[in-house]
């Protein structure tokens, strides 16, 4: 293991161990959109990643979902999301992480996603593998649609666009065995790399929501793309991920077949 995973992996445990100790009191709550929820412990959480990271590597670049982002011109950024599954964690419902990826000259090399509820820590580096809690990973096997185990979630803008994946769900709860919505995209990025989930997909989700989920899953076996099937960018609004198998029959499901 690298010095950047050590650092992210003590980085993301202290910070959620610091957000589990938040759930026992009471959480102020703000609004960035009419169901898009910010907690005063996703501030604190960010501000102790980004100090973490100021301290320990100064000249990195650092993109993070709450506004401490710095462009420094280093090859190296860290990409953030200190508390996601904000409204989960508003609600005291324990489905949420903290998710910390390092980029390198524009490829994701390193991510780690931290589950403080069940003490799940997913880590993986480019070329070397990804684990969970010290287990390899590795996606699913499962090949036919119909016996599929999903996740997906829904956009903020649900209330005001067309484009809000209701029809998408709707397509595959009739040709799969389930699909869940828990509200958290890093943790079910990191579920389908552990095989538990056979496959994701959702829209319309930012860098810190993917960046270290699609290491996860592409060092477990899986595939990552847009739905077109062309290669998938962090910074795109579509994602799909599974084996190559179960991939190319959920692609079918989103392209209207």
């Amino acid at each position: 293991m690298n010095k950047y995973i050590r650092f992210a992996k003590k980085t993301a445990l202290a910070a959620g161990q610091m957000l589990l100790k938040g759930t026992s009191k009471k959480i102020r709550i703000d609004r960035k959109g009419e169901v898009n929820l910010v907690t005063e412990m996703d501030l604190k959480s960010e501000n102790m990643i980004y100090s973490a990271i100021r301290k320990t590597f100064p000249a990195h670049s650092v993109l993070a979902e709450e506004g401490t982002s710095e462009d420094t011109g280093s090859k190296y950024r860290w990409i953030v999301d200190p508390l996601d599954g904000t409204t989960n964690y508003a609600h005291r419902y324990p489905v949420w992480c903290v998710s910390m990826a390092l980029e390198f000259d524009g490829e994701i090399v390193g991510g780690v996603i931290y589950n403080p509820n069940l003490d799940e820590m997913f880590y993986g580096w480019r070329g070397k593998g990804a684990f969970m809690n010290r287990k390899r990973l590795h996606v699913s096997r499962q090949s036919r649609l119909s016996e599929a185990f999903l996740a997906t979630g829904f956009p903020y803008d649900i209330r005001e666009t067309k484009l809000d994946n209701i029809d998408n769900f709707a397509r595959f709860y009739k040709r799969c065995q389930a699909v869940r919505r828990g509200g958290s995209a890093a943790l079910d990025l990191a579920y389908t790399a552990a095989g538990i989930f056979d496959g994701f997909w959702e829209l319309k989700l930012s860098p810190w929501d993917t960046a270290a989920g699609k290491l996860l899953v592409e060092e477990a076996g899986g595939k990552v793309t847009n739905f077109s099937g062309n290669g998938f960018d962090i910074f795109g609004k579509e994602i799909v991920c599974a084996n190559s198998r179960l991939l190319r029959q959920m692609l079918e499901i989103l392209n209207g077949n």
